[in-house]
């Protein structure tokens, strides 16, 4: 396969029966995260909540579901040159460690503003050639052009990916077939950025059970999935969004717009006060290390809007990642300002 048919191919929606073919492939690879339930937030959600913990997960986020599945797939002449990407964290973190599993290199451009934690890890553990850019999309990407042609790397988008899609497919494999198997489970709440996690699971779902509900959640700071299904147009942030939420800051590409607009129900975003919150309920009722981007779709759990939607009781949340930066937890900074 040429370069331009392999990149036309990844731009096209995965199956159902690619995404089982990929569950099959990748399971040895990944962890099999735990579902998790609370009685304190089934009390304050007013539903049953169970809590798919991919902060488990390998890299400490669900990325490496995505990233574990492309560099599996690619041909041996192709893998030898290596992978690059362009992420603020969890997305490199997981491309990097895959690459490192397969013994392939790989060239990581991160903007300027990453967490220090995923950095780290980046270049230090899974031993990742990082290039530094400014934070928006046109400076990720120019800069991942340029090292691309200078290394000949493949490019494994973060989200806008076929292989990357089937790879967080997986996740709703895990949960509907194996962990709630005898419960029936009306909706799923999936944080979306980018949306390579939340077309996976939609697409993955949908053929489990045609009736159940996606609903995404975001940052109110970074809301534009809010406003394309406002106006029923892709969208992308004119400015650099600000949101502790950082994992959740890229704007859909093409194939995760078509993929989320005819399969998720609706959005609800939430206020970085409400990430806060929910993020320090989960820490200390859960014991759980979640990141910002993680209690976002707990957040939404606890809206009004969510709260008032008929026919839903059982609800499925995906805390998508736990790699936080310890130095600078939301709570401390806000009581250091005060």
């Amino acid at each position: 396969m040429s370069e331009e048919s392999l990149e036309e191919y990844l731009l096209k929606e995965p199956s159902f029966e690619e995404i089982i073919e990929t569950y099959h492939k990748i399971k040895s690879h990944v962890h099999h995260t735990p579902l998790l339930t609370c009685s304190t937030l089934n009390q304050l959600s007013n539903k049953n909540l169970f809590f798919k913990c991919e902060l488990f997960q390998k890299v400490g986020a669900f990325k490496y579901r995505g990233a574990c599945n492309a560099v599996l797939s690619l041909p041996e002449e192709v893998a030898s040159k290596g992978v690059i990407t362009h992420s603020s964290g969890n997305h490199a973190q997981a491309l990097a460690c895959a690459a490192l599993n397969r013994s392939i290199p790989s060239f990581i451009v991160m903007p300027s503003n990453s967490p220090v934690v995923k950095r780290n890890a980046v270049e230090f553990t899974y031993k990742a050639k990082v290039f530094e850019c400014e934070p928006n999309q046109a400076a990720r990407e120019a800069t991942c052009a340029e090292v691309k042609e200078k290394t000949k790397a493949t490019f494994i988008h973060p989200y806008n990916n076929r292989w990357v899609i089937a790879g967080q497919a997986s996740i709703a494999i895990e949960l509907l077939q194996y962990d709630l198997v005898n419960t029936k489970v009306d909706a799923i709440i999936v944080p979306i950025g980018g949306g390579g996690m939340i077309s996976g699971i939609s697409i993955a779902a949908k053929n489990i059970n045609p009736n159940i509900r996606i609903i995404a959640a975001e940052p109110a700071a970074a809301d534009d999935a809010k406003r394309s299904f406002e106006t029923g147009e892709l969208q992308q942030n004119t400015t650099p969004p600000r949101s502790i939420a950082d994992g959740l800051l890229t704007s859909m590409g093409s194939l995760t717009w078509s993929i989320v607009q005819s399969r998720v129900e609706r959005v609800i975003t939430v206020s970085e006060q409400q990430i806060i919150e929910a993020m320090k309920l989960v820490w200390e009722r859960m014991k759980l290390i979640i990141e910002p981007s993680a209690a976002v779709g707990v957040a939404v759990a606890l809206t009004e809007e969510f709260k008032n939607l008929e026919h839903i009781q059982n609800v499925a949340i995906i805390l998508c990642g736990g790699n936080v930066d310890l130095d600078k937890l939301p709570w401390v900074n806000q009581i250091q300002s005060n």
